[in-house]
């Protein structure tokens, strides 16, 4: 028998990403709430709990509603939003953090899809913290260079429209408050003790991420050495030979896959790594396909464009 699947906010920029993965397996059946009933308490709450496997693509709100419309003890959720994150009752979703991480996720019944930015982030930090080189108090400082498709629909519309604002043309800094959303997940995942500064910025295209960490003081051949050991065999985690394959470093590189590339460059005194992937591959939609996998007991790249 077919597990069920139901996507909660399949018309969201993740829930479509996720739909387009899923429409054409036939290792599983879609459940499609009928697009007048989608708002409907009680209707999503009939296919919340008739679903072997939930997919939240919700604002953070209405997933703590749709987590509490859940009566069915069965059901096994994975949340994309930012809602639980770092509560300890839910299971993170990078399953190439560690073996406990991947085993966790495994028998879960409650995972945490990774933020966008945060596993550009917390793909760099885990290991180099996990292993020592860098310590748990290092101040850390990072920037994190996105397409426009990770603001979502208004932000798509934004840079889409064609009397848009022209000062779009250029990257767009923002989060100038230094509290973006997604630094209490670096923190809490990485196990560190102060707040990296971080720097989102949105450039003039569609999806692609680039998220580059500054390390002052860490020697660039051990970090690589220390990267290439801990994602050595994982299929949509990998790092680039030092340096990198060319001399610059395009963030649209990884747009259309769902794998994630590591590239460390510097010198005996001075280290940036950036975490090349899709802001809605790895960052998103198939980052939540990858966790169904192995909640499913799947091959983990099924459905997945590596």
């Amino acid at each position: 028998m077919r597990p069920k699947i139901y996507i909660d906010g399949r018309e969201g920029t993740t829930g479509l990403q996720i739909y387009e993965r899923l429409g054409d397996r036939d290792d599983i059946e879609l459940l499609l709430i009928d697009e007048d009933k989608r708002k409907d308490t009680e209707e999503r709450r009939k296919f919340l709990n008739a679903a072997d496997i939930v997919f939240l693509c919700l604002p953070d709100a209405a997933a703590r509603e749709a987590v509490s419309l859940i009566e069915n003890d069965a059901v096994c959720v994975i949340d994309a939003s930012t809602a639980h994150r770092t509560d300890p009752d839910w299971d993170y979703g990078f399953a190439e953090l560690s073996r406990a991480h991947r085993a966790a996720i495994a028998a879960s019944r409650r995972v945490a899809n990774p933020g966008c930015h945060a596993s550009g982030f917390i793909a760099s930090a885990y290991p180099l913290v996990s292993c020592g080189i860098v310590p748990e108090d290092f101040a850390f400082t990072c920037s994190s260079l996105t397409g426009y498709s990770g603001g979502g629909k208004k932000m798509i519309a934004e840079y889409t429209d064609e009397n848009r604002d022209p000062r779009h043309d250029s990257e767009r800094i923002y989060g100038l408050d230094l509290h973006h959303k997604h630094l209490p997940e670096m923190v809490y995942v990485c196990g560190l003790t102060q707040l990296p500064v971080f720097v989102p910025i949105v450039g003039d295209f569609y999806k692609g991420m680039a998220t580059t960490l500054m390390l002052p003081g860490v020697d660039a051949h051990r970090v690589h050495e220390a990267l290439a050991d801990h994602y050595a065999g994982q299929k949509l985690v990998t790092v680039a030979p030092f340096g990198g394959e060319e001399p610059v470093i395009y963030a649209n590189t990884m747009a259309g896959r769902d794998s994630m590339r590591l590239i460390v460059c510097g010198h005996a005194e001075q280290t940036i790594v950036t975490a090349l992937f899709d802001n809605l591959g790895k960052g998103a939609s198939g980052a939540a396909v990858q966790n169904m996998n192995i909640m499913l007991g799947s091959e983990e790249t099924t459905g997945l464009v590596l």
